[in-house]
């Protein structure tokens, strides 16, 4: 799964909406990324409910009920490997959900 991929699950898993426009990538109302902001990936583990363990060569993000536990080694930023550890485990409860409408099924909801 690439970035984008992951961005659009953990936001499904969050609630969050995403627009994907070709070529561009995720893109929402305002700025949101939790592969590189702090904020964004503590404010996502928090609404998940999910919990990290920062070891000393890897983080670990304890997934519960929703699966096997997500591992990512630190190499040499500690803190984008848990950053993306909790994008990661976020994805993986997006997968789980139903999946996103389309533009014409949220258009025709309007019409």
């Amino acid at each position: 799964m690439n970035d984008r991929e992951l961005l659009e699950m953990a936001a499904k898993a969050s609630g969050n909406t995403v627009y994907s426009a070709a070529g561009l990538g995720v893109r929402s109302v305002m700025h949101w990324n939790p592969l590189t902001d702090d904020g964004d990936a503590l404010r996502l583990a928090v609404k998940l409910g999910l919990h990290a363990r920062i070891c000393r060569r890897m983080t670990l993000v304890e997934m519960r009920e929703a699966g096997d536990d997500i591992c990512e080694p630190h190499g040499a930023d500690i803190y984008a490997a848990t950053r993306r550890a909790i994008v990661r485990a976020a994805a993986a409860i997006g997968e789980g959900l139903a999946p996103f409408p389309t533009a014409d099924q949220i258009r025709g909801d309007w019409t």
